[in-house]
């Protein structure tokens, strides 16, 4: 069986050394860096290519030990459109090429993929290189485009294309569920025997539970205040809106309520609701200030309509939060519904307040939840992640040198 020494992750679209929030940096980033360090630890080197946005970055960075981030010149140094990325891969690839020409080691026993763009590239690397690819979606067009809204653009063909290309190309496929790789089955006709399923992890030196009379008091929470919390970039995908109607329907029938919903920036809709008075914007923040502000909280808030994984699920209940999420996608997974959370069907802004009016009622429900929830997070670090990636690299890596054998023949 082949030994994994060292990988090559391209996530070309956006950095991981990006603060997740920000512009387009989100889950995937943190899934990168995590995914990157647990690799690490377990012994292999890992290189990861992202594209080149700012004049004033290092051609390479060293976030740890074993991990190492070049940044590729590729178009203008600076943000672009993501529709405009797929016309730079000829020349992203490129410029990987010409910095592993330059690299003393000269090989990667597998490429990993991250989002299409990426896999796209990847596919041409792998066919240069002789090389193994395995890529994980994240997101996938056809599914984003079933809850597409009145107006809303779809994404587009040249997407769906790209991720058919990978489909077929990659040597193994890396789902967050077993729901996405049903997607990746029946979307795009992929073989199941060719994905495995690995699901995204939490740092839980960092989520962790702790006080949460301290963590209110740091963060001045009053002791009765009713704490709801939303964390991810602020888009109608994400759902934000919903919790603010629903949050507006649980003042006005308990007008008694002592309410603070956090990190919003939807003014619109914030003041047509009347609730300039409850809802505040937060920027993002660092991981270690993320997690004081999830142990703030009395309910995490994740309205989503469409989330591949959602890390913030994980991230807060590592913390002992119990979480209130749409159940799609892998939020269905992430919450177990009725022990760590609750899971609610559609968006209506009426049974979202009837949720969190229940949990409201009962504080020791929601106790008894957060302390299952960090239970349930415990086994879930990014080492397990990794533990099942790098299987999934051996077997793409074991395929890949039997076909070599047969072509020899």
């Amino acid at each position: 069986m082949a030994r994994i020494r060292r990988v090559a992750l391209l996530s070309l679209h956006t950095s991981p050394m990006e603060q997740p929030g920000s512009g387009d940096a989100g889950g995937m980033n943190v899934y990168i860096r995590g995914l990157a360090s647990a690799l690490a630890e377990a012994g292999v080197d890992v290189e990861i290519f992202t594209r080149s946005t700012d004049a004033s970055q290092p051609a390479v960075e060293h976030p740890e030990a074993g991990v190492r981030v070049h940044n590729v010149l590729a178009g203008p140094r600076r943000h672009v459109p993501r529709e405009q990325l797929p016309d730079l891969v000829p020349s992203m690839v490129a410029e990987i090429e010409r910095i592993c020409g330059r690299q003393p080691h000269g090989h990667y026993d597998v490429i990993h993929s991250h989002y299409w763009v990426s896999g796209v590239a990847g596919i041409e690397l792998s066919r240069r290189w002789d090389v193994p690819l395995v890529h994980t979606m994240h997101t996938m067009a056809k599914v984003k485009n079933l809850v597409l809204q009145t107006g809303e653009q779809p994404e587009p063909r040249r997407r769906e294309d790209g991720e058919y290309r990978i489909v077929d190309g990659a040597a193994r496929l890396i789902a967050n569920t077993g729901a996405e790789a049903a997607e990746l089955v029946s979307h795009y006709n992929a073989d199941f025997d060719r994905i495995d399923v690995a699901p995204p992890g939490v740092d839980l030196s960092v989520f962790t539970p702790a006080s949460r009379s301290r963590s209110r008091a740091a963060h001045a929470i009053a002791p009765r205040t009713f704490h709801l919390l939303f964390a991810g970039r602020i888009q109608w995908l994400k759902g934000p809106q919903v919790l603010v109607q629903a949050a507006a329907l649980l003042r006005s029938r308990r007008p008694d309520t002592d309410l603070k919903a956090r990190d919003f920036n939807l003014k619109a809709v914030v003041s047509a609701e009347g609730m300039d008075d409850v809802v505040t914007h937060l920027p993002p923040v660092a991981a270690p200030e993320l997690a004081g502000w999830y142990r703030s909280a009395d309910v995490v808030v994740m309205p989503s309509y469409s989330e591949s994984f959602g890390l913030v699920a994980l991230e807060a209940q590592a913390c002992g939060t119990p979480v209130v999420a749409t159940r799609v996608g892998g939020l269905s997974r992430a919450v177990s519904d009725g022990r760590t959370g609750i899971l609610v069907d559609g968006h209506r802004a009426a049974d979202w307040a009837d949720v969190l009016e229940a949990l409201y009622d009962d504080p020791v429900r929601r106790e008894d939840m957060g302390r299952a929830a960090s239970v349930q997070a415990e086994s879930s670090g990014w080492q397990r992640t990794a533990a099942i990636t790098l299987e999934s690299y051996l077997a793409a890596a074991d395929h890949h040198s039997v076909h070599l054998e047969l072509a020899a023949v």
